[in-house]
C-alpha cells in the first residue's frame, strides 16, 4: 500500500494554502499514493484572528475541496486538520477529516489534547481558542485497513495510540505543526516510539518554516514502519514523501514479538488495592 505525507508552509492566506495543497495532493496521487495525509491547520496558520478567519463548518469549501479531489483522484485523503466552526459551540475545534475515494466523509476526529505550553520562548494556549474533542476515532481505508486518527500534540500521549492499536489500528495518521524546537529534539524519537510500541505505521505530516505571528514549525515529515524504521523523511521544503507499507511484514512483527497480545490490562491498576 503506497502512502504519502504532504509537507506545507502554510500562511494566513487560505486561497494560497489551498492551491499548494491541491498541487501536492495531485502530485502524490500521480506518484501512486493511495492514502495521502496533509498537515495540521494547513488552511491557515497565524494569529488568533487569522485562525478564526480561516475556520469553517464541515459543509464548507475546504471539506468540499477534500471530498471533490479524493473522488477525482480515487484516493483516501486525511485532510490534515482544519479549524472547525462547530454549531452551538463558542470555541473552534481542531478537526481532522478522513475522506474516502468516493468523496464520502468516513471519519471526523477532533483533537483531544490542547497545546498549552511554553517552548522555545513562545507561549502557546490552544485552549483559549479551541475546545478539545472527546472521542478516540478509528476509521478504515477503502481497502479495509484500520486507520487511527491523531493530531500533533496527541503524539505525547501514548495512551491514545495504545487504545487505537488495541482497537485494531494498523496505520495512524498524524497531521502536525510541531514547533521548530520540539521537532529538532523530540519529533523523530516520539514518532518512532509510537510506531514501535504499538506496532503500527505512522504517517506524520508536519508543517515547516516560519508562519505569521512568530511561529516556526520544524518539518521533517516522516513515514515510519512498525519496527521503527524511517521509510521516508522530508527535507525542509514544501513537497510530499512516499512509502510503500508492507502490511504482511506488520503481521509477522506482531506474531513474532506479540507485545500487544502480551498486555496485562487486569494488572494495570494504581494504587493496588490491599487486602486485609
Amino acid at each position: 500500500m503506497r502512502v504519502a505525507a504532504v509537507q506545507l508552509n502554510s500562511t494566513a492566506d487560505q486561497v494560497a494554502n489551498l492551491a499548494v495543497a491541491d498541487r501536492l495532493t495531485r502530485a502524490a496521487a500521480s506518484d501512486g499514493a493511495e492514502l495521502i495525509v496533509l498537515p495540521e491547520k494547513w488552511t491557515a496558520m497565524g494569529s488568533e484572528e487569522d485562525l478564526r478567519a480561516g475556520a469553517e463548518t464541515l459543509d464548507g469549501a475546504v471539506v468540499g475541496w477534500a471530498r471533490a479531489i479524493a473522488r477525482e483522484l480515487g484516493v483516501d485523503l486525511v485532510a490534515g486538520s482544519i479549524l472547525e466552526r462547530v454549531p452551538g459551540q463558542e470555541k473552534l475545534a481542531n478537526t481532522s477529516v478522513h475522506v474516502g475515494p468516493q468523496g464520502e466523509v468516513l471519519a471526523v476526529y477532533r483533537k483531544l489534547h490542547m497545546f498549552d505550553v511554553e517552548v522555545g520562548g513562545h507561549v502557546y494556549r490552544e485552549s483559549a481558542l479551541e475546545e478539545p474533542g472527546e472521542e478516540i476515532v478509528l476509521s478504515h481505508t477503502a481497502a479495509g485497513v484500520e486507520l487511527g486518527l491523531s493530531i500533533c500534540y496527541d503524539l505525547r500521549f501514548p495512551e491514545l495510540y495504545r487504545i487505537l492499536a488495541v482497537r485494531g489500528a494498523r496505520i495512524v495518521a498524524l497531521p502536525a505543526a510541531f514547533t521548530l524546537t520540539t521537532t529538532r529534539e523530540h519529533w523523530e524519537t516520539l514518532v518512532r516510539a509510537r510506531a514501535i510500541e504499538n506496532q503500527v505505521f505512522v504517517i506524520a505530516a508536519n508543517q515547516f518554516g516560519e508562519h505569521p505571528a512568530g511561529q516556526h514549525s520544524g518539518g521533517r515529515s516522516m513515514i515510519v514502519d512498525p519496527w521503527g524504521v524511517v521509510l521516508a523523511q522530508a527535507p525542509d521544503s514544501e513537497g510530499h514523501i512516499l512509502a510503500d507499507l508492507d502490511l504482511e511484514r506488520q503481521h509477522e512483527i506482531r506474531a513474532r514479538l506479540p507485545s500487544l497480545a502480551n498486555r496485562r490490562p487486569e494488572a494495570y491498576r494504581w494504587p493496588v488495592e490491599e487486602t486485609v
